[in-house]
């Protein structure tokens, strides 16, 4: 990746860190993780336990997020029979340091490696690994499929992008056409050698990141069990309200391999 991301009037638009207020988690199957990527540097998040031989997913969240918010959306993960671990980037959340492009690209990586050993201190043995992104998200998930796909079963992108460059432009940065290959996260370039199976779903009325970047996400994916999964009036923050059966359906078949949950016990999942 270029320097040129980790310009500071770039990275002010594309990083909204904010702090972890929440305190302790109150469920015994929430824990605490810390993920230490240099001497002393360390990332955090939250770890929610299925049982121990359940999938687990490492998730990466949008930029203006915390993993402390997956709590509720979490539980939906942990009923259908998925562990899932979300991380924190630098400096949010809990987690120490300061927010790059480079760093995010270079974290994500020793995130996965520590990702086995985390389940294994919990008493955790998937024998399916997979990898998700949502927004901002997709390009470390991404980054972590094209680092480790021999250890995956999947890769899932919530709403992610293709192209860097049309996505700083939505978010306000004045810039000319540069070359994603060359200056941006490289996207396309990586998906396009992922071979594992994977599931892209997107908000047919995004207009923070448009449906059409999921769809060349879909196009140049390599893999022969790809899906595309368009949620019908879902905007980019609108689409667990609008879609959330769309959503955790294609999840289920995806991960599980069969439905585990109808639609009405998940909204009553979600409204207990």
């Amino acid at each position: 990746m270029h320097p040129i991301l980790d310009k500071p009037d770039i990275l002010q638009i594309l990083f909204h860190p904010k702090p972890d207020t929440t305190g302790k988690p109150r469920s015994p199957n929430i824990h605490l993780i810390d993920v230490e990527i240099e001497p002393r540097l360390f990332l955090r998040g939250r770890l929610y336990a299925a049982a121990s031989n359940s999938p687990a997913i490492l998730f990466f969240h949008g930029n203006g997020e915390i993993a402390a918010e997956y709590d509720s959306i979490a539980k939906v993960f942990t009923v259908l029979g998925i562990t899932i671990l979300v991380i924190d980037y630098r400096g949010y959340g809990n987690s120490d340091g300061t927010s790059t492009a480079s760093n995010l690209l270079a974290d994500a990586p020793k995130v996965f490696d520590a990702f086995s050993n985390i389940l294994t201190a919990h008493q955790l043995f998937p024998q399916r690994l997979y990898v998700m992104g949502r927004s901002l998200g997709s390009a470390p998930a991404i980054a972590v499929a094209n680092h480790a796909q021999d250890q995956l079963a999947g890769l899932i992108i919530d709403s992610g992008f293709a192209d860097t460059f049309a996505l700083l432009k939505r978010l306000g940065w004045q810039v000319i056409d540069y070359e994603d290959e060359r200056f941006g996260f490289r996207n396309t370039e990586k998906i396009s050698r992922i071979l594992v199976p994977t599931l892209i779903i997107h908000g047919e009325k995004d207009s923070l990141i448009p449906i059409q970047q999921g769809e060349k996400l879909y196009h140049y994916c390599a893999a022969a069990n790809k899906q595309f999964i368009r949620i019908k009036n879902a905007g980019h923050n609108t689409l667990f309200r609008m879609g959330m059966w769309q959503y955790f359906e294609a999840i289920q078949k995806f991960v599980i391999g069969k439905l585990v949950l109808d639609e009405a016990s998940l909204f009553q999942l979600l409204l207990d």
